[in-house]
């Protein structure tokens, strides 16, 4: 359909009322011009739905003027501080934290929202071809949650993936360990944990190079071309080297990293986006700043096979 930045202003207003994107159902209160520009189907669930309009709505969001930003966040219920029930409640935590009346709050969101729409209208819809070719399979998203706050790191990893062929019935994973080059020490299969917790089962492991587990899934039924599958896994290994990074084998859409330092404060963090995984020891990317529970949160899109993405600390 022809986008329309009135319609999509329009539909976003609705969207807006009672618990915002989590609204239940959710589908209903999503018309067919935000539909069309967050590429969400008709057969998606709300959850899915939920997911479509966040990751097309926060980066627009994010762009915005820190007043509109904030007023927005809060509009949409996109900010887990301001997740009530009511519409006039979110205002009204905006309010407060913009030291502003609700009023004004009001006329900030309905501001933001000309914005976002004209911002979305220009884009254009959701590219569903991924922007790296892949001729067996490639990632739509990968959400990673790392815990560093534990006696032993741990990682969950959530991952949906495409096939680009047919009869997909294995998945080719890896998780490199960097040993320090100072200390000697070589990497071994068994000081990777690894679980399935769906999604498929683990027929194989192997060292791919001194420091690279190789790892075999076995899908449930083989994927045809265009099928999606998700799978759950988590990790649990000793951090050899302080940085937590992605190096896609094949492409990937989408990768959401929350890492969590709890009371371990390192002294800088730094981003790391399409760098050599050669160079990530002394990394020039952005500093990163820990939030107020001890925790940072980036997300990549459109990663090139065979660099990395992610974070590194230092730490003393």
């Amino acid at each position: 359909m022809d986008l329309s930045a009135a319609d999509v202003v329009g539909e976003l207003k609705v969207l807006r009322k009672g618990r915002g994107i989590f609204t239940t159902p959710l589908a209903d209160r999503v018309g067919p011009a935000l539909r069309a520009t967050c590429g969400i189907l008709e057969d998606d669930d709300s959850v899915e739905v939920r997911r479509k309009l966040t990751d097309r709505l926060r980066p627009l969001v994010e762009s915005l003027p820190d007043d509109l930003k904030i007023a927005l966040r809060a509009a949409f219920a996109l900010d887990e501080r301001a997740r009530k029930p009511f519409y006039q409640e979110r205002v009204h935590w905006a309010a407060i934290t913009l030291d502003r009346d609700d009023r004004t709050v009001r006329r900030r969101i309905d501001e933001g929202i000309e914005q976002v729409a004209a911002m979305a209208v220009a884009a254009g819809g959701p590219d569903p071809r991924p922007r790296y070719p892949s001729r067996s399979w490639h990632t739509e998203e990968l959400r990673v949650t790392l815990a560093l706050d534990q006696p032993v790191a741990e990682a969950f990893e959530f991952r949906r993936v495409v096939a680009d062929a047919d009869e997909i019935a294995e998945l080719d994973l890896a998780l490199t360990l960097t040993a320090g080059a100072e200390s000697g020490d070589s990497v071994r299969e068994s000081d990777l944990e690894v679980d399935v917790f769906h999604g498929g089962e683990l027929t194989g492991r192997a060292m791919e190079s001194s420091d690279r587990i190789g790892l075999a899934l076995r899908l449930p039924e083989p994927l045809r071309r265009g099928e999606r599958h998700d799978i759950g896994l988590r990790f649990r290994a000793n951090m050899r080297q302080p940085h937590y990074i992605c190096v896609p084998r094949h492409p990937c859409d989408l990768f959401d990293l929350h890492v969590r330092f709890g009371d371990r404060v390192p002294d800088r963090i730094v981003l790391l986006e399409k760098a050599f995984q050669n160079d990530t020891r002394s990394p020039r990317g952005a500093e990163l700043e820990l939030d107020d529970v001890g925790e940072v949160h980036v997300r990549f899109r459109h990663l090139a096979p065979g660099f990395a993405y992610g974070i590194r600390w230092q730490t003393g």
